[in-house]
């Protein structure tokens, strides 16, 4: 299993070299800072010298959003370093590990959009006021259909993951008057890892637990 850190000089990076591993198995960390293009890149040679093959599942969970606000005051700066972050990172990392994936008997790419980058709801979630947010994850969710459409022997789809007890997740709950996000971390990572058992034929485009 390998797994990404932004700064491998952070405390959360100790914290995650303490994660159980399954029989047989073993976790290999690597530094992926999503503002950086070239990070994906340079993790997955490093997880090639640590000994990995082949990659069965990607998770491409890259995000970050700009300060909200109405559209006529944007920050356009912000918004392109969410797109570089939400979308374009993304794409960096399929490219670097396709190769990888190719030699997998079953590769699974796997997109964690959100509901702000629904175009047809933006009314609904308000989502006007993420411009950045919405309109990178609105990009991750084409670039998703188009690995869908162009890798017939990968299952690809996007996932939304719901609002989650993380930094970013509790900063929308504020927004929305909670305290708190109302999805654990725990429950959330259950239910996207439950979606690999599907199918290409199972799978849409967007897929939400």
């Amino acid at each position: 299993m390998v797994g990404s850190v932004r700064d491998s000089a952070s405390p959360a990076y100790e914290e995650l070299k303490k994660s159980p591993a399954a029989e047989g198995s073993r976790l290999i960390l690597v530094t992926i800072d999503s503002s950086k293009l070239e990070d994906p890149a340079k993790a997955v040679e490093a997880a090639k010298a640590a000994g990995v093959d082949h990659i069965d599942i990607v998770i491409a969970n890259a995000g970050t959003s700009p300060s909200p606000g109405p559209l006529e005051t944007a920050n356009l700066n912000e918004v392109v370093d969410a797109l570089n972050v939400n979308t374009m990172s993304p794409i960096a990392l399929y490219q670097a590990a396709k190769p990888l994936m190719d030699k997998s008997t079953k590769p699974i790419w796997i997109s964690v959009s959100s509901a702000a980058g629904s175009i047809g709801n933006v009314p609904v979630h308000q989502a006007h006021w993420l411009l950045g947010y919405g309109m990178s994850k609105a990009a991750m969710n084409f670039f998703t259909m188009a690995v869908h459409g162009s890798q017939p022997n990968f299952i690809a789809y996007a996932l939304h993951p719901g609002l989650v007890q993380t930094d970013l997740g509790n900063t929308g709950a504020k927004m929305q008057g909670m305290e708190i996000a109302p999805i654990t971390l725990e429950d959330s990572c259950a239910k996207l890892m439950a979606t690999v058992r599907a199918t290409i034929d199972q799978t849409a485009p967007t897929h939400s637990c």
